[in-house]
């Protein structure tokens, strides 16, 4: 019985934790083209302000235990790969695919991570991944290949940036949702991802410092940045990884394939983003891969 409910509960985390992230992506996609904001700065602060907040919590809740993780130099380590290649270059990559594209397009590229996730884990147990793997890597590929050339080899639909960042974004969430295995069955939510947002954001701020502030001001930008901020950042990612710990990396980044239908549905409606048949088409392809993958007991 506990197991089940404990099943359950990672599945509604997920599904929430992903939800909101499809909202997030078409809320900063609006901030960057109606707006202005900058790319680099929305991802320094988001970091910073969501880390700090979460160490602030976790320092309230358990005092000089916020500083546990510092105590072993090989956890110490772990959690700055992972700040670095997980937290920030996550955020990064995704942000700066929806910066070159579109919350939709940026989102569906980045569902590529899943398949990955179940390549690598079928090849670390020392076995070769299933029939039905190949088939959801070539559906994957096939996605890929309608939504960046609309079916012509020789042109590509989306800018290479766009590209390039999509397929980073998904290589990045797919070590995100496996390196911090071993961190997470020692540490908290609350102290792994509070420390890996305030890395993350610590040092992108030698990038994009974030008091050089651009772009316009409203209410509108402000309650959208209050929402990636709070809700795409602090709610989602710890319930992503509490998911993780419940239910496996594996099923979890399977289950967050609600992340790009919500995207999807978010900057057609609302942003009025055009989405051609080759892009429903490519969209339907890779979120079948996980659906496909889905029928078979994770690995």
């Amino acid at each position: 019985m506990a197991h089940a409910h404990n099943k359950f509960k990672g599945f509604v985390l997920v599904i929430t934790a992903a939800t909101i992230w499809g909202v997030s992506g078409a809320l900063g996609q609006f901030l960057f083209t109606q707006r202005g904001i900058n790319t680099e700065w929305l991802v320094t602060v988001r970091l910073l302000v969501s880390g700090l907040i979460l160490l602030s919590v976790g320092a309230a809740a358990t005092g000089k235990r916020i500083l546990a993780i510092w105590k072993e130099p090989r956890d110490s380590m772990e959690l700055i790969i992972f700040s670095l290649f997980g937290m920030l270059a996550v955020q990064y990559t995704y942000f700066a695919a929806i910066s070159h594209s579109n919350a939709a397009t940026a989102t569906v590229l980045q569902y590529a991570g899943p398949v990955l996730i179940t390549v690598y884990l079928a090849l670390k147990k020392g076995r070769w991944p299933a029939p039905v793997t190949y088939l959801a890597l070539a559906m994957a590929v096939s996605g890929t290949f309608l939504l960046v050339t609309h079916g012509d080899p020789g042109e590509l639909s989306i800018t290479p940036a766009a590209l390039f960042w999509g397929i980073a974004s998904a290589v990045t969430l797919a070590f995100y949702s496996i390196y911090p295995t071993r961190l997470m069955s020692k540490f908290s939510s609350v102290q792994l991802i509070g420390w890996a947002m305030f890395i993350g954001g610590l040092v992108f701020s030698f990038v994009h410092a974030p008091w050089q502030v651009s772009g316009t001001w409203d209410i509108y930008t402000w309650a959208f940045l209050a929402f990636i901020i709070l809700c795409g950042s602090l709610v989602s990612f710890y319930a992503y990884l509490t998911a993780i710990r419940l239910v496996g990396a594996q099923t979890a980044s399977l289950l967050a394939s609600a992340e790009p239908l919500s995207a999807a549905i978010i900057a057609v409606s609302w942003l009025h983003v055009d989405f051609s048949a080759f892009d429903y088409a490519g969209s339907l392809l890779i979120l079948s891969t996980l659906f496909l993958l889905g029928h078979k007991e994770p690995a």
